[in-house]
């Protein structure tokens, strides 16, 4: 078995200041990333996402618990791995008067990486064709784009990505997302906060869900919601009111759709087995053309996981995660 990316047990970080009252980022925090693979940190601002990242890469301390990055301990044995960590943490900033190549150029000879790398990471992040722009010229999105570039400069194991689609356009996250995506092959390791459920749903294997500085659940995003999204399944019928009314007689839940298909057991009485439908409604001479599981989506799962889990504001001392 291969050693995990991340292990996180029992973290503990509180913030004092005298201007504001004292404010607990992080509560006891269990946490296992696997190698390999997206793992989406998700939870709303003051979860304390930041926080963990930061701990993990030595920009802050933590009061008690254990942090583990690439098997080795930190911020104790943090020399021996920062060279395969790669991240980009709240937005990047770069000199607006210089190019994007110039800049790559610059942070790769300030870390030992060869001129090429910069080629290789332009083309990454597709970046080629305006790398000999001035980064002011350059859209969010692009910024971001560049962002990551440097992040990879060290080809690293583990790329981490602190909400990388906050403020973008929709053109803009999609850029990010699909680049997410395939970073996550090829055996290195991505995790990314957000409190974007869409985002994390669509780019990430692997979800741990926090809130008031503690994980309320981890697993694989499928399973998540499988075992806390919608259930049920949708139904295509040529007579949609009489099977309507078969289904409702059979004491079942039964929503319209706008495309004239119906969701049944999305609530109340659940359907664990479609072959129910097909039968009650053979009975009946109604016949399927569709049957589908409902479409499972995270923001359901996640409000079902943390109705009970406090998500009360929990600051990260100036964080927005």
């Amino acid at each position: 078995m291969s050693t995990p990316a991340i292990e996180v047990r029992g973290l503990r970080k509180t913030y004092r200041s005298l201007r504001r009252p004292t404010q607990r980022a992080l509560d006891g925090l269990d946490m296992v990333v696997e190698a390999g693979g997206v793992q989406g940190l998700l939870g709303p601002n003051g979860s304390g996402k930041t926080t963990t990242i930061r701990v993990l890469l030595g920009l802050a301390r933590a009061d008690g618990g254990e942090a583990r990055v690439l098997g080795h301990p930190v911020p104790a044995q943090l020399r021996q791995v920062v060279g395969h960590v790669g991240a980009l943490v709240e937005n990047p900033l770069f000199l607006s008067g210089l190019t994007g190549r110039t800049s790559l150029n610059l942070l790769a000879r300030s870390v030992g990486v060869p001129r090429s790398r910069v080629e290789d990471v332009l083309a990454t992040v597709r970046l080629q064709e305006r790398a000999d722009d001035r980064v002011k010229t350059y859209s969010l999105g692009m910024r971001q784009r560049l962002g990551i570039a440097a992040a990879l400069l060290k080809d690293p194991q583990l790329l981490i990505l602190d909400e990388p689609s906050n403020g973008l356009d929709p053109a803009g996250m999609k850029e990010v997302r699909d680049l997410v995506r395939e970073l996550g092959t090829g055996g290195r390791t991505v995790v990314i906060s957000s409190h974007l459920l869409s985002e994390v749903q669509q780019v990430c294997d692997r979800v741990t869900i926090m809130s008031r500085g503690r994980a309320l659940l981890s697993g694989p995003v499928d399973e998540v919601l499988r075992a806390h999204g919608r259930r049920g399944f949708v139904v295509g019928v040529t007579d949609h009111e009489t099977a309507a009314g078969v289904l409702r007689q059979a004491g079942l839940d039964v929503q319209p759709m706008p495309d004239g298909r119906l969701e049944v057991g999305t609530t109340g009485q659940p359907v664990d087995d479609p072959a129910t439908l097909t039968r009650l409604l053979g009975e009946h001479g109604v016949w399927l053309h569709h049957l589908a599981p409902a479409g499972g989506d995270l923001e359901s799962a996640f409000l079902e996981i943390t109705s009970g889990g406090g998500l009360g504001e929990a600051d990260d001392r100036g964080a927005d995660s």
